[in-house]
């Protein structure tokens, strides 16, 4: 019986590009683990290594087998990698009261792959470019595209909630917390189920898109439904600026 050594010629350079991914998916995992996502810094390295790994096999593998008979096509395992990678993603996307959230997380993960097979292709100026593009768009144009305008400085939110039990509270200090100033156009109580509920229109003054907020809302106990009435058009809204 032949024994295999643990230990092949390219044991260094597997080890050196395998390094690699651990590295540029680590930067790309921490920033989605100070951001508390639903995939952080564990996800995103284990997939980055993982992908690594599977282009290693892809590259280095099967070199035992290869002959003049016998043809290798690098790009099969890598290939499968790209499909695999989609179910994983979309685990950590979800739906709820017409709210998409995890999108983000989904894609960096897809990026992620990408940075463990460019590492595992050898070809780690690319994974480093991908990496370096990934911090450059979420911590510096990411905030700068939120301070862009939009018509979201116009829209009116529909909050429906259950009445006395301090829900109006919990909301104006959510949406303060994350810096919008509210102004409440109107609001109605009806009874239903012998419960009283308020339904009440709100506009969110704030530089972050509104969208940002409807979630947290939604996640807030006793608020039913929240949705987007239309554009504010009492006199002066035109000229309101956002608050700091």
């Amino acid at each position: 019986m032949t024994l295999i050594s643990v230990f092949s010629e390219t044991s260094g350079v597997e080890l050196e590009l395998l390094l690699a991914a651990f590295a540029l998916c680590s930067l790309i995992g921490i920033e989605r683990q100070m951001r508390q996502k639903s995939a952080g810094y564990r996800t995103h390295v284990l997939v980055g290594i993982g992908a690594c790994g599977f282009t290693l096999v892809s590259a280095y593998g099967f070199d035992l087998v290869l002959g003049q008979e016998v043809n290798l096509d690098p790009s099969r395992i890598a290939a499968q990698v790209v499909s695999g990678i989609g179910f994983l993603g979309a685990g950590v996307i979800f739906k709820g009261r017409d709210v998409v959230r995890g999108l983000t997380t989904a894609a960096t993960i897809w990026e992620s792959a990408a940075v463990g097979m460019a590492c595992g292709a050898g070809m780690l100026s690319l994974a480093l470019f991908i990496t370096v593009l990934h911090l450059v768009t979420l911590f510096v144009i990411g905030p700068l595209v939120r301070r862009i305008p939009s018509a979201d400085r116009k829209r009116v939110l529909r909050i429906t909630y259950l009445d006395g039990q301090g829900i109006l509270r919990n909301i104006l200090s959510l949406a303060t917390a994350m810096g919008f100033a509210t102004a409440i156009r109107r609001s109605d109580r009806v009874t239903r189920a012998g419960q009283a509920v308020i339904s009440m229109d709100v506009r969110f003054i704030g530089r972050q898109p509104l969208r940002d907020l409807v979630p947290p809302l939604l996640e807030l106990p006793g608020v039913e439904r929240v949705a987007v009435t239309g554009i504010a058009t009492r006199p002066g809204d035109e000229d309101e600026e956002d608050d700091d």
